[in-house]
């Protein structure tokens, strides 16, 4: 079985920042693609980047203020949010593409993190 647990969220004013992390444990053989996602009420979910082989990808609304990393060793990705803004406000989700030891390869999401921004 392999675990996603996110950690980071919370409440933060007009032009702060928040990091968001995500560790994937369990029996990885290799990870693909990592990345955020985020929802907000009434709206359906979206992507906010990706990272995979090095290459990062952002939604248009937030290029420039949010950053997307990994750390290959620790099978962990992080988002570095700054300059937030209230329509940031959502539940950030991570997903993490990776081959599973029988050999399956697997899309997971996190349980998801809450993010508010006050304005």
């Amino acid at each position: 079985q392999v675990q996603l647990v996110e950690s980071g969220g919370g409440l933060v004013q007009t032009g702060g920042s928040l990091r968001l992390s995500c560790a994937a444990s369990g029996r990885i053989v290799s990870i693909n693609v990592m990345g955020w996602y985020r929802q907000a009420p009434g709206k359906p979910r979206e992507l906010v980047a990706t990272i995979t082989n090095g290459r990062e990808n952002y939604a248009d609304s937030v290029k420039g203020r949010f950053t997307i990393s990994r750390d290959n060793a620790k099978n962990t990705v992080y988002l570095q949010m700054n300059s937030l803004k209230p329509e940031d406000t959502a539940v950030y989700y991570c997903n993490v593409e990776y081959l599973y030891y029988t050999g399956i390869r697997i899309s997971r999401w996190g349980q998801g993190t809450q993010v508010t921004v006050s304005s």
